[in-house]
Protein backbone atom coordinates (compact mmCIF):
# COMPACT_ATOMS: atom_id res chain seq x y z
CA UNK A 1 0.00 0.00 0.00
CA UNK A 2 1.23 3.11 -1.03
CA UNK A 3 0.11 7.22 -0.35
CA UNK A 4 1.42 10.06 -1.81
CA UNK A 5 1.04 13.24 -0.37
CA UNK A 6 0.80 16.50 -2.33
CA UNK A 7 -0.66 20.19 -2.22
CA UNK A 8 1.53 21.13 0.68
CA UNK A 9 3.43 24.73 0.33
CA UNK A 10 3.42 28.60 1.43
CA UNK A 11 0.71 30.80 2.20
CA UNK A 12 -0.23 33.94 3.65
CA UNK A 13 -2.21 33.80 6.95
CA UNK A 14 -5.86 33.94 6.50
CA UNK A 15 -5.62 31.96 3.43
CA UNK A 16 -5.98 28.79 1.48
CA UNK A 17 -4.86 25.05 0.88
CA UNK A 18 -6.01 21.64 -0.29
CA UNK A 19 -4.19 18.74 0.74
CA UNK A 20 -4.82 15.51 -1.54
CA UNK A 21 -3.17 11.93 -0.38
CA UNK A 22 -3.77 9.37 -3.68
CA UNK A 23 -3.79 5.73 -1.85
CA UNK A 24 -3.13 2.66 -3.78
CA UNK A 25 -2.55 -0.76 -3.31
CA UNK A 26 -5.47 -2.00 -1.65
CA UNK A 27 -8.77 -1.27 -1.93
CA UNK A 28 -9.64 2.37 -0.74
CA UNK A 29 -13.14 1.62 0.26
CA UNK A 30 -11.87 -0.30 3.20
CA UNK A 31 -9.56 2.51 4.29
CA UNK A 32 -10.54 4.91 7.50
CA UNK A 33 -8.31 7.60 6.35
CA UNK A 34 -6.55 10.93 8.74
CA UNK A 35 -4.61 13.61 8.37
CA UNK A 36 -1.94 14.37 11.23
CA UNK A 37 0.48 17.18 11.51
CA UNK A 38 3.85 17.45 13.11
CA UNK A 39 5.42 21.15 13.59
CA UNK A 40 9.31 21.27 14.20
CA UNK A 41 10.28 20.47 17.59
CA UNK A 42 6.66 18.99 18.91
CA UNK A 43 4.90 15.72 18.27
CA UNK A 44 2.70 14.51 15.67
CA UNK A 45 -0.75 16.13 15.78
CA UNK A 46 -4.35 14.31 15.08
CA UNK A 47 -5.87 16.77 12.81
CA UNK A 48 -8.80 14.73 11.38
CA UNK A 49 -9.78 11.27 10.38
CA UNK A 50 -12.53 10.15 8.46
CA UNK A 51 -14.73 6.72 7.95
CA UNK A 52 -15.02 4.48 5.38
CA UNK A 53 -18.54 5.37 3.89
CA UNK A 54 -17.45 9.45 4.48
CA UNK A 55 -20.34 9.35 6.94
CA UNK A 56 -18.27 10.34 10.34
CA UNK A 57 -15.41 12.65 10.69
CA UNK A 58 -13.30 13.52 13.45
CA UNK A 59 -12.11 16.69 13.77
CA UNK A 60 -9.14 18.09 16.31
CA UNK A 61 -10.67 21.12 18.09
CA UNK A 62 -7.69 23.65 16.96
CA UNK A 63 -8.71 22.86 13.21
CA UNK A 64 -12.69 22.63 13.37
CA UNK A 65 -14.60 24.91 11.23
CA UNK A 66 -11.41 25.37 9.24
CA UNK A 67 -10.66 22.12 7.94
CA UNK A 68 -12.65 19.87 6.06
CA UNK A 69 -11.24 16.26 5.40
CA UNK A 70 -13.34 14.08 2.63
CA UNK A 71 -12.89 11.52 0.08
CA UNK A 72 -13.71 10.37 -3.14
CA UNK A 73 -13.51 6.14 -3.38
CA UNK A 74 -13.73 6.48 -6.97
CA UNK A 75 -10.46 8.52 -7.43
CA UNK A 76 -8.78 6.53 -4.24
CA UNK A 77 -8.21 10.18 -2.32
CA UNK A 78 -8.89 11.35 0.70
CA UNK A 79 -8.52 15.86 0.88
CA UNK A 80 -7.82 18.32 3.75
CA UNK A 81 -9.10 21.39 2.48
CA UNK A 82 -7.71 24.11 4.95
CA UNK A 83 -9.17 27.43 5.46
CA UNK A 84 -8.28 30.87 7.41
CA UNK A 85 -5.06 29.62 7.86
CA UNK A 86 -2.67 30.69 10.83
CA UNK A 87 0.95 30.38 11.38
CA UNK A 88 0.35 27.66 14.06
CA UNK A 89 -1.03 25.39 10.88
CA UNK A 90 2.48 25.61 10.04
CA UNK A 91 3.95 21.68 10.25
CA UNK A 92 4.10 18.72 8.33
CA UNK A 93 1.37 16.89 7.26
CA UNK A 94 1.13 13.50 6.37
CA UNK A 95 -2.32 11.20 5.37
CA UNK A 96 -2.73 7.95 7.41
CA UNK A 97 -4.86 5.10 5.81
CA UNK A 98 -5.98 1.94 8.35
CA UNK A 99 -7.79 -1.27 6.68
CA UNK A 100 -11.23 -1.87 7.82
CA UNK A 101 -11.07 -0.04 11.19
CA UNK A 102 -12.63 3.21 12.79
CA UNK A 103 -11.36 6.74 12.01
CA UNK A 104 -9.83 7.21 15.46
CA UNK A 105 -6.82 9.94 16.63
CA UNK A 106 -4.36 7.79 17.51
CA UNK A 107 -1.42 7.52 15.50
CA UNK A 108 -0.34 4.50 16.34
CA UNK A 109 -3.36 2.59 15.11
CA UNK A 110 -2.64 3.71 11.42
CA UNK A 111 -1.37 0.84 9.18
CA UNK A 112 0.10 2.78 7.06
CA UNK A 113 1.62 6.53 5.89
CA UNK A 114 2.67 8.59 3.12
CA UNK A 115 5.67 10.76 3.21
CA UNK A 116 4.11 14.29 4.06
CA UNK A 117 3.89 17.20 2.57
CA UNK A 118 5.18 20.69 4.11
CA UNK A 119 2.75 23.46 4.80
CA UNK A 120 4.55 27.35 5.72
CA UNK A 121 1.74 29.89 6.72
CA UNK A 122 3.33 33.34 7.14
CA UNK A 123 2.29 35.81 9.13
Amino acid sequence: VQLQASGGGLVQDGGSLRLSCAVSGRAFSHFAVAWFRQAPGKEREFVAALARTGRFTRVAESVKDRFTISRINSESTVYLQMDSLRPEDTAVYYCAAKWNSSPVSIPQTYDYWGQGTLVTVSS
